[in-house]
């Protein structure tokens, strides 16, 4: 089974493409530009029989045109859309009008090219669509590999060295001390450091210490006998009972109060404790995973946390990276978080256009992946297209013009100014669905100029 998969996932790296035309020279003309690059090419005359070879055969992307004898490219785009599969579909035609461009996007085509065909043009938007096709290829097999809504994504540098160290710790019975900034998916690794122990089977109980109030800290940790105080009607169970034979995961542990820091400093030494107004001595087997945004050492010396106690706990230190230090990861965890709220929504495929990934790149991010997840949802449950434009959160707008400088950065100040402003002005031409006049207004331009400044700087619609 594991050597199949292997196959199945070195089958799609060569990218394969159908070209549905029903003329000639147009399909011998996109067989060899695209067989040049490296991709698989077939290629039908027709609607019916490009669709009868997809019947057979894998399909990374269609190349499909409007106007064809018999069915006609919308219907058969409708076909294609209609069965669900991770093929993207770009329209090419010569005799296309404005509302044929319109439908083919809202019934799901990745991009619209008009004939005669730009040669570089065609290369980039089949790569850009092939690049997305292969970001779900590998959410895919990320799905298939963990089988869990609590998975970790990324392969960036800092995530594979993070991948590393808890392939180490997991297995054996060591104390974590989880650190990294909010949002930044702290929770993630310790669940992924208890699934790939030999804890698996037993419980998994996550405690967050800065949402439990001082006075109850103890008797959620640890349960309390009926009659302990004022409302306890009944005994309950607490956390570290309830994770018995599994792991504990005390979240913000910088944030508990040290009347219950000396309490799990005993269960830590001996494993033994006492529910609140109980007499009896109970005994748990658990593992302690522990996280915290806060510098523990500094707390330690204003005396706001006990030293002993984190010795105890920061046996293997593991730090949570900020995704300002992971940002190549984006597109795929744009592409999980879009695919997600699609799928819980009951939306019709959704994806962002790649200007609006752009934004989400140079953003800097606070709030980390927590913040990229939010305004994913919000975006794909806000906007009525499929190619998600325009409902751009405000947190973005303006990012095009104050991006994050990477070391290394080489252009002379007259390229940098004309990138930003070509990025900024295609922004605003986006955000107002391409209305020149009215973004005029808003650059403070008047429309001829704007006009120039687009000739000038290569900007066009799809472009």
């Amino acid at each position: 089974m594991a050597s199949e998969t292997k196959a199945a996932d070195a089958d799609r790296r060569r990218p394969r493409v159908v070209v549905i035309d029903d003329e000639r020279p147009i399909r011998d003309s996109l067989s060899l530009i695209l067989e040049g690059e490296g991709y698989a090419v077939r290629t039908a005359g027709s609607a019916e029989d490009g669709i009868a070879l997809l019947d057979t055969e894998r399909a990374d992307l269609v190349i499909l045109d409007v106007r064809l004898p018999g069915m006609n490219g919308l219907e058969a785009l409708r076909e294609i859309a209609g069965r669900d599969e991770q093929t993207d579909v770009v329209m090419i035609s010569g005799h296309a009008t404005l509302s044929d461009a319109v439908e083919a996007t809202r019934l799901g085509a990745f991009d619209f090219l008009q004939k005669p065909l730009n040669r570089d043009r065609v290369l980039i938007t089949v790569r850009n669509a092939l690049e997305r096709v292969q970001l779900q290829y590998e959410m895919e097999r990320l799905r298939r590999d963990t089988p869990n809504r609590f998975q970790m994504i990324g392969r960036a540098p800092v995530m594979q060295q993070l991948y590393r160290e808890i392939e180490k710790v997991a297995p054996s019975k060591a104390r974590v001390l989880i650190t990294g900034e909010n949002g930044s998916g702290k929770e993630l690794i310790a669940r992924s450091v208890h699934e790939h122990s030999a804890r698996r089977d037993g419980p998994f109980v996550k405690v967050n210490c800065a949402a439990i109030p001082k006075d109850l800290i103890e008797s959620e940790l640890f349960g309390y006998e009926r009659g302990a105080f004022s409302g306890a009607v009944a005994r309950k169970r607490g956390h570290f009972e309830m994770a018995h034979s599994g792991t504990i995961f005390l979240d913000e542990i910088g944030d508990m109060a040290l009347s219950a820091q000396a309490k799990v400093l005993r269960v830590l030494q001996t494993g033994e404790f006492m529910r609140v107004g109980g007499e009896r001595t109970m005994t748990v087997d658990v593992r302690v995973l522990s996280a915290t945004n806060k510098d523990l050492k500094a707390e330690v010396e204003k005396g706001e946390f006990r030293e002993d106690l984190y010795f105890r706990l920061n046996v293997v230190p593991l730090r949570s990276p900020s995704l300002r230090e992971r940002v190549e990861d984006i597109p795929m965890l744009v592409e999980a978080f879009v695919s997600e709220t699609c799928e819980e929504n009951g939306f019709r495929r959704k994806q962002l256009d790649p200007t609006v990934l752009e934004l989400l790149e140079r953003y800097h991010w606070p709030g980390n992946v927590r913040e990229l997840r939010n305004l994913v949802e919000r975006m794909v449950i806000m906007s009525d297209d499929r190619i998600i434009r325009k409902d751009v959160p405000r947190e973005l707008i303006g990012v095009a013009a104050t991006p994050t400088f990477a070391p290394g950065l080489n252009k002379t100040l007259r390229d940098f100014r004309d990138d930003m402003e070509r990025d900024y002005i295609r922004f605003k031409l986006d955000e107002l669905d391409w209305n020149v006049s009215k973004t005029a207004d808003v650059l403070g331009l008047e429309r001829t100029n704007l006009h120039k400044k687009m000739r000038s700087l290569g900007i066009s619609r799809g472009h």
